[in-house]
Parts: structure tokens; C-alpha cells; sequence
């Protein structure tokens, strides 16, 4: 259940009386999500998501994330779009958190991605990266290669509770990628987090991107690493080809891959894998007694990295240079 933080009518009618989006007249949590408390809001003129942002989040971070919706709202990329107050503010605060009113994006998002809906995605993602290069902000990747031996020294001898030798496994994993991640790489704004359910479709249309909050300034290679791994794998965890092939060319179709992104490719893959390893090991072994929210099994991630390591060329991910 993603609702951390409840709220009672009163408050909710005070937040909406600030914007001019008309008269409250219903609003239910979202369960979907892990990070922020998410409520569907309904006026009689229209309707809304209402994000209230957890600890999680830093609100230092929250300009770049609303700012960027709003920046790549109006390039034409199909994204909710933040709403000003009648004072202009893209941010309020309700029940004693940061929270910000979006434009609901209609569609659905597909628990069994097709080979047609990986290559709309690399579509977007691309559209993604261009509209993204104007714009003014900078966010550094907090859950780049350099963060993640602290996130590992967090969650300490403890690895191997969740699988035998995981903690040996990790720490040579990441001796390999420290010593051999790509410097130089085109890049500009990412999204870092396209998994499936941040991709909504209308039957086979992809209709818009959502959930920002992972945002940053990487490379544009990384993210399509972090897709390569979230849509290409099957409920066997075996890897997909034609899905990576239409991903990737879908992607190239908008903005083609220079040499080095391509041949980068293998190890930004492991990386990515890496990375959704080591959050969710670190969520894993965090929870605390009784809580409400599931943590996502973190072996799904190691199956994965595994399958990357014995990748020596791009070409098995299906796209000829």
C-alpha cells in the first residue's frame, strides 16, 4: 500500500482551495508505488494525482523533478503535468509533507510487455533524452557507480542471510565495475526508473510517462540499460532478445547510438542490474516488524546480473553496430 501518510478532508479541501482546478468532490489513495503517497483526486472539472512526498525523498530535489515534468510537458513528451496555485507555486505542503497536484495521464500499464510495446518504449525514452538536453537543471545520480559500495557497506554481512555467498558475489561485482565503468558517454536527462508501471499504453499506443522522481543527469546509454533489464526478461528470468532488439531499435529510430554507447552497453547492463540488486537488498534487510509494504525480492536482480556477465558484445542484446 503506497499511502504512508493519511488525510483528513479538512486538510484536502484547504490544499485544493489554493489551486483553481474547481470543487473537490472525491479522492482515494493509490496503492501502487513504494516511495510516495499517491490519492486520485476528482473535481467537477477534472481529474488529478495528488503526490505527497515521504522521508524518502529530499526536498531539496523536488524543483528539478516538477521543473522537468513541466519543461518536457510543453516539448510535446505525453508526462503529468505539475499545477500552479493560484500563487504559482508548483509545491505546497499538506499533512506536514511537500506535496504537489499533477495531471491525471489516462492509459494503463502492461504486466506482460510484447515486443510492440518494448519498441514505443525505446521510442519514448528517446523523445525523453532530446527534449530533456535544453533543459536547465542538474541533478547528479545519487545511485550511480559511485554510490553503490556505500549502499553494500549498509547492508554489510547481513547479504548472505538472503543467499549464500551474495556478499563475496557483490564486492567482486563491483571491484570489476568500479575499475571498468564508461566515462565520456553522451548524456543529459534520464528518467532512471522506466520500469513497466511508470509506461502507460491505450491499447497498443504507449500515452505517456509518469513518475519522475528518479530523475538525474546520467548517461543516456545507463537508462537504457535499466530498460534492457526491467521489460527484456520473462517471468523465467530468461532474457528476451527480440524485446531488446525492438527496444533498441525502436530507441535508434529517434536517437541513434554512437560506437561507444553501443559497445558500453554489456557493462552498463551489469551495472543496472547491480544497482536494483543492491536497493532492493538494502530494502530487503530494512523493513521494519510489521510493515505494510512488500520489498521486491532482490534475486530476481542477481538472475539478471548473472546473465549480463556472460554478455562479451552488444550484439546479444540484438542490435547489429
Amino acid at each position: 500500500m503506497a499511502v504512508y501518510t493519511e488525510v483528513t478532508d479538512e486538510e484536502l479541501n484547504d490544499f485544493i482551495g489554493k489551486y483553481d482546478v474547481g470543487r473537490l468532490l472525491s479522492f482515494k489513495g493509490i496503492a501502487e508505488g513504494v516511495e510516495n503517497s499517491n490519492f486520485l483526486v476528482h473535481t467537477d472539472k477534472a481529474s488529478f494525482i495528488l503526490t505527497l512526498y515521504e522521508k524518502r525523498v529530499s526536498p531539496d530535489d523536488l524543483p528539478y523533478f516538477l521543473n522537468l515534468m513541466q519543461h518536457l510537458a510543453a516539448k510535446g513528451l505525453s508526462c503529468p503535468t505539475p499545477v500552479a496555485s493560484r500563487s504559482g507555486a508548483l509545491l505546497g505542503t499538506l499533512s506536514g509533507r511537500p506535496a504537489a497536484l499533477v495531471t491525471f495521464l489516462e492509459g494503463m500499464w502492461v504486466k506482460r510487455p510484447r515486443v510492440d510495446h518494448c519498441a514505443e518504449l525505446g521510442k519514448a525514452m528517446a523523445e525523453l533524452h532530446i527534449d530533456g538536453q535544453d533543459y536547465d537543471g542538474f541533478r547528479r545520480n545519487a545511485l550511480d557507480v559511485s554510490g553503490w559500495r556505500p549502499l553494500f557497506d549498509q547492508c554489510g554481512t547481513r547479504c548472505d542471510t538472503v543467499h549464500p555467498g551474495l556478499g563475496a558475489e557483490i564486492s567482486r561485482e563491483l571491484d570489476h565495475l568500479e575499475n571498468g565503468w564508461p566515462a565520456d558517454l553522451p548524456g543529459g536527462v534520464i528518467h532512471a526508473d522506466l520500469f513497466p508501471d511508470n509506461v502507460f499504453f491505450l491499447g497498443d499506443e504507449l500515452s505517456g510517462l509518469i513518475d519522475f522522481y528518479f530523475a538525474c543527469n546520467d548517461a543516456f546509454a545507463y537508462d537504457i540499460a535499466i530498460c534492457l533489464n526491467a521489460w527484456c526478461f520473462e517471468q523465467d528470468l530468461s532474457f528476451n532478445v527480440t524485446k531488446a532488439r525492438a527496444l533498441l531499435k525502436g530507441y535508434a529510430e529517434v536517437r541513434p547510438l554512437s560506437h561507444a554507447e553501443y559497445d558500453a552497453l554489456p557493462t552498463l547492463c551489469r551495472g543496472a542490474s547491480l544497482r536494483f540488486l543492491l536497493t532492493r537488498l538494502y530494502d530487503w534487510l530494512s523493513v521494519p516488524e510489521g510493515a505494510l509494504v512488500t520489498p521486491k525480492d532482490p534475486m530476481e536482480y542477481l538472475k539478471k546480473l548473472r546473465f549480463h556477465q556472460s554478455v562479451e558484445t552488444a550484439q546479444a542484446y540484438g542490435l547489429k553496430r
